[in-house]
């Protein structure tokens, strides 16, 4: 770890001190979010001191230049990027003439923050000594509604403490903003106007080529101990992107005096354009019904419906509960899956970093938790959004040179386009193609639900099939098919030949739509006619597809008994990670590009990876000696990774090891395992964790359509729970030493198996093992 300073506790998020150098860190970590927009912690009041200022809205992006010197044929022609959305939370603060800035103050005593997932709210408190001798007590909470997703709420509290002071709160709406990763520093906000009337200020912007346009609102309230007071809204300052008011109240010491800010964005994606502010109306009108108390309380009660069905309990562990249940929070806060439009981008609403985009992490990290602990629904939006990118995706393929409706999917995009503009990760990283099928044959595995293939998905396995028959290469030395110049999940290895993992996922991608043109013809005739049509797909090209699927080659080393990570990895200088110096580490922020790309360091699981996907298709044995041969040789400098290396040491019985890979991917940001924090939240990793947990310690597997488990225990802990939603039923998995107890809510009774043997679970009556 490289940080330490997050007290540990079952249920909230705490940093207790005020430490200037730790706040762009904490601004990720007590991020919030309601899957319809996010905000990083800045604070309300004014801060001079070293910030990133964030709020984002889900769906919202811009086409940023791509910045490169030079430029190849089939470069994406932008770089999408998440934009850094108006600021609504702004409430600068003066008490007796002068502003309250934690960076300026004399001092600043008894700081906390405190983020309570269990009921989905922010609070930060401090006393702070300013300059003119004053001192104050600040209290504030901040919530995104869950009920209302375009509502934030604010209630910020001053209580002057050694005199009498004057309080002016200054709240405001601000479109003035630009993103802290602008290639050429412009603003991608276009504002169009502003206006206000009594306590509501609204300014509507529009972002610059892609045309969103939101209206970004307050609704302002003051209070004088807790009692509600009418102040007028003084000075107005009002420009064509920012309107900020000016409430002054007297306080006596030991009074407060506080503001309740309503605000958020109502925007042209849900929203006709000219009934923005209306909309926005519309929402003030409904909180203002409701009131602070009544909100917080509905907040309370939403969250303890996502808790109900999504927890997992620790006993006797309280930094491993503290790291899952942050991973589940910040998942939930990241997309809730009301809309089938949007994804869930790697850095969530916490960050610039990675564009706010859809990667291949979704499917291969993200799904399997949104099917255990959602409705099936949720993860069938998640494919059907690829499905909906389907054309663009050929598109793709074709300004690569493939041909005849070959798919190759983004490795980065908002909206199907590729807009990832690093050539080794734009053309070469192509195995997010397998990921996009195996998302399909997964989600069929769990859930039962054959209809999205002849639907949907079988349209999707046929174009990435087709990409993978024409993306391999006949050797004549080989006498196999190859794939030639890709880079694998470890993005150390670049332009490398026969990558294991991607050579065997495109061998497994071919077979499987293989497979399902069969099932559909059989089952699904009419469907089978449509897409046959529809892709002018016959049986020849299809035994052109099994010849390249039987003949693929992998690279395989005699001497270690190993499916090798690509052709000519041996060649290289075969030191362990355990015998680099720790001043080297993490390399990916020491080493140049160069002499990452010459070592043998894997950044992520890679034939791991392929063993984590496809394990029925291997022994044990041979799981075993793979993880022996490629775990020292990882740095696990990708989120992605620790969560798959976790799971398979957990079903090597290396509980020891499992534990330490667990406490790395629950706790990654926490502690800051890489030292990046500051940038956001690792947010698609973040299912890796619960993945961890439920297919590493509690060993779920689904066989023929039945839940396997094989639990396994920490011997840090004393027992935990999870609960899973397999094909409309619910059971609750809870494992102790040496038991393990199953509790079934549903109507019908299951069939588990547990270590092999078989297991009738029925409703209501708990089954102990």
């Amino acid at each position: 770890m490289n940080q330490d300073y997050i007290v540990p506790d079952n249920w909230s998020i705490i940093e207790e001190g005020f430490d200037a150098d730790r706040v762009k860190s904490s601004e990720s970590l007590f991020s919030i979010g309601n899957g319809a927009m996010g905000q990083r912690a800045n604070f309300e009041e004014h801060y001079s001191g070293d910030t990133f200022q964030g709020s984002y809205i889900a769906g919202v992006y811009y086409p940023d230049k791509t910045k490169v010197g030079w430029w190849k044929n089939g470069y994406p022609e932008y770089f999408a990027k998440v934009l850094n959305a108006p600021n609504w939370i702004g409430i600068n603060v003066e008490v007796n003439g002068e502003t309250l800035d934690l960076n300026t103050c004399k001092e600043v005593k008894n700081f906390r923050r405190e983020l309570n997932m269990k009921e989905g709210w922010y609070n930060r408190s401090f006393k702070a000594v300013l300059q003119n001798g004053v001192e104050v007590s600040v209290n504030a909470t901040r919530f995104l509604s869950l009920v209302e997703d375009e509502l934030g709420v604010i209630k910020y509290e001053v209580t002057p403490v050694n005199q009498s002071a004057q309080i002016v709160f200054k709240p405001y709406v601000d479109a003035g903003v630009k993103n802290e990763d602008a290639n050429w520093e412009e603003k991608f906000w276009e504002p169009l106007d502003s206006q206000y009337s009594g306590n509501d200020a609204f300014v509507t912007a529009r972002t610059f080529k892609t045309h969103f346009t939101a209206a970004t609102y307050m609704h302002n309230s003051m209070l004088l101990n807790g009692n509600p007071t009418t102040v007028a809204t003084g000075d107005v300052v009002a420009t064509n992107d920012k309107v900020q008011f000016s409430y002054a109240l007297q306080a006596n010491a030991g009074e407060t005096a506080a503001i309740i800010k309503f605000g958020g964005y109502t925007v042209s994606l849900n929203h006709d354009e000219i009934a923005l502010i209306d909309a926005a109306k519309t929402v003030i009108a409904s909180a203002v019904s409701k009131g602070y108390d009544a909100l917080l309380e509905e907040q309370k009660q939403a969250w303890a419906g996502i808790w109900e069905m999504a927890d997992i309990t620790i006993d006797g562990d309280v930094k491993a509960q503290q790291g899952i249940r942050f991973n589940i929070f910040q998942l939930n806060q990241t997309y809730l899956g009301k809309d089938p439009r949007l994804n869930i981008g790697p850095k969530g609403f916490t960050g610039e970093k990675y564009g706010g985009s859809t990667y291949w992490d979704t499917e291969a990290y993200c799904i399997p938790f949104y099917m255990a602990t959602k409705d099936q629904q949720v993860a069938r939006n998640l494919l059907t959004y690829r499905h909906n990118q389907l054309g663009k995706a050929i598109e793709n393929a074709q300004k690569l040179g493939f041909t005849n409706g070959a798919a190759l999917y983004p490795m980065v995009t908002m909206n199907g386009e590729e807009c990832h503009n690093e050539w080794e990760i734009t053309f070469e990283e192509i195995h997010r193609n397998g990921a996009i099928a195996f998302a399909i044959y997964n989600y069929y595995r769990f859930t039962g639900d054959y209809s999205y293939i002849p639907e949907k998905g079988l349209e999707v396995l046929i174009g990435i099939a087709r990409f993978w028959h024409q993306r391999a290469t006949f050797s004549t030395a080989k006498n196999n098919y190859v794939i030639l110049g890709v880079t694998g999940p470890n993005e150390y290895e670049n332009n490398v030949n026969n990558n294991f993992y991607t050579n065997y996922i495109a061998q497994w991608c071919i077979n499987y739509a293989i497979e399902n043109i069969i099932k559909v013809k059989e089952e699904f005739a009419a469907d089978h006619n449509r897409i046959m049509a529809l892709t002018n797909l016959g049986a020849e090209e299809i035994r052109d597809w099994q010849k390249v699927a039987d003949n693929m080659y992998f690279p395989y080393s005699e001497e270690h008994g190993v499916y090798l990570q690509q052709d000519g990895f041996l060649d290289k200088e075969m030191v362990r990670v355990s015998d680099l110096d720790r001043s080297q580490r993490p390399i990916n922020q020491k080493w140049s590009w160069d002499r990452i790309l010459r070592s043998p360091y894997i950044k992520q699981a890679d034939v791991l990876q392929g063993f984590y996907f496809f394990e029925d298709h291997f022994t044990r044995e041979d799981m075993e000696r793979h993880f022996d041969f490629y775990e020292p040789f990882t740095v696990h400098e990708s989120s992605l990774s620790p969560c798959v290396h976790s799971i398979q040491a957990a079903v090597l019985g290396r509980m020891e090891q499992a534990y330490t890979f667990y406490l790395r991917t629950s706790r990654l940001d926490l502690d800051d395992y890489n030292k990046e924090v500051k940038e956001g939240l690792h947010i698609t990793s973040m299912a890796g964790t619960w993945m961890s947990i439920v297919e590493g310690f509690g060993g779920m597997r689904v066989k023929n359509g039945q839940l396997h488990f094989e639990p396994r225990i920490p011997e840090q802990w004393k027992g935990y729970s999870f609960k899973i939603n397999f094909r409309n039923q619910i059971v609750k998995i809870s494992v102790h030493s040496g038991e393990t107890r199953f509790d079934l809510e549903g109507d019908k009774e299951l069939t588990v198996f547990v270590h092999g043997r078989e297991v009738k679970v029925e409703p209501n009556k708990a089954v102990t093992i």
